[in-house]
């Protein structure tokens, strides 16, 4: 689940529209409670939405409820489930973070938990590059899931991959050769932009030293956190992830480090701003660049009348509170094209917990 797909679930609104989502397990015999704790949330949504509707009326999202927890395969359970139902839409997805359990009937789906997740767990692209053909995977931490959206995945139906090389006297084939297989990866390139330009994460690529060095000829992209060389065409999408997670685990240590570098250059030349409303206020005017955030800030705030400031409060229940207004500045940042990196607890003192570095 990617951000778009999270945003299509906000803009759904039906009445009752039903939410539930719980930590699982991976393996036995942790697993095997998984199935109870599944059926115990949905006899408790069920007794909710009994207790304010007649029953003929939800008699369609109680059976759509029922139907996909009874479909679930406990057996491949990743760290987290998350079930979504309304009367025309009902959906359940394997998450590899974990949830809080929880259940949700209101007039939207309650996506914020998702969101939360998210936010704050290592998420990235991965390009296997191969003439046969090249894949794109969406992976977290070392969890790696196939993405066939576009035309992925892509195999060079081109002379020197899957077609014979032209001949012919003054034809240097390895010339040719070199001239395909940089037409092949300009399109890989051009195809993951279109693929992931909903979802702009950091990319790592995997290949042999000659692809990589075609893609790097002929890729845009400026946000390749890492390299990984070999040919590993053979690995299922589990034993890829393995190889390239401790990789990219440490570039993003690495950038980490980097983006205070980054915050001082910013401090010098008046681009920047702190705390939690000074960032929302800069974030919604599409400014914010680079988002700097602790990993344990969390705020419960309202937003003013005009949107344009975040009140703090101290009562998270009551009606108009976000749970974390940290969150809703992490979306603002993303979506209008700035960076986020999450910081250690307390680096961020003195800016409030909070430093946003400016584009002006």
């Amino acid at each position: 689940m990617n951000r778009q797909e999270i945003l299509l679930l906000q803009q759904m609104h039906s009445v009752p529209s039903v939410t539930i989502t719980m930590p699982t397990h991976r393996t036995s015999p942790d697993n095997k409670q998984d199935p109870i704790r599944l059926k115990n949330l949905v006899v408790e949504a069920t007794k909710r939405i009994l207790k304010d509707f007649p029953k003929r009326e939800v008699e369609i999202v109680l059976k759509r409820m029922d139907e996909l927890a009874s479909d679930v395969d406990h057996s491949h359970n990743l760290d987290g489930l998350a079930m979504f139902v309304n009367r025309d839409f009902s959906r359940l997805v394997k998450l590899p973070f974990t949830l809080k359990e929880r259940v949700e009937v209101g007039d939207a789906f309650a996506t914020r938990d998702l969101v939360f997740a998210m936010n704050r767990t290592p998420r990235y692209w991965v390009l296997s590059l191969s003439e046969k053909p090249t894949r794109l995977y969406e992976a977290t931490r070392d969890d790696l899931s196939e993405v066939t959206a576009g035309t992925f995945p892509m195999t060079m139906d081109l002379p020197g991959g899957a077609l014979r090389l032209p001949g012919g006297e003054g034809v240097n084939p390895s010339q040719q050769r070199d001239r395909f297989h940089e037409q092949f990866f300009r399109a890989v390139d051009q195809e993951y932009d279109k693929v992931t330009k909903d979802d702009p994460l950091p990319l790592a690529v995997v290949g042999v030293d000659r692809y990589l060095a075609f893609f790097r000829q002929v890729s845009t992209k400026n946000d390749v956190i890492a390299e990984i060389k070999g040919n590993y065409d053979h690995l299922a999408a589990h034993d890829l992830g393995k190889l390239v997670w401790p990789v990219v685990k440490a570039a993003l240590a690495e950038r980490r480090a980097k983006v205070f570098d980054q915050l001082n250059d910013a401090i010098g030349a008046r681009k920047f701003v702190s705390t939690i409303g000074e960032a929302w206020r800069y974030a919604h005017q599409g400014r914010g660049a680079l988002l700097l955030l602790e990993e344990g800030y969390h705020q419960p705030a309202r937003l003013s009348d005009d949107g344009m400031n975040i009140l703090l409060s101290d009562n998270p229940v009551d009606f108009d509170v976000m749970d974390d207004a940290a969150d809703v500045v992490v979306e603002e940042v993303l979506q209008k094209g700035g960076r986020v990196v999450f910081v250690p607890d307390g680096s961020l003192a003195e800016h409030g917990r909070v430093a946003l570095v400016l584009r002006y």
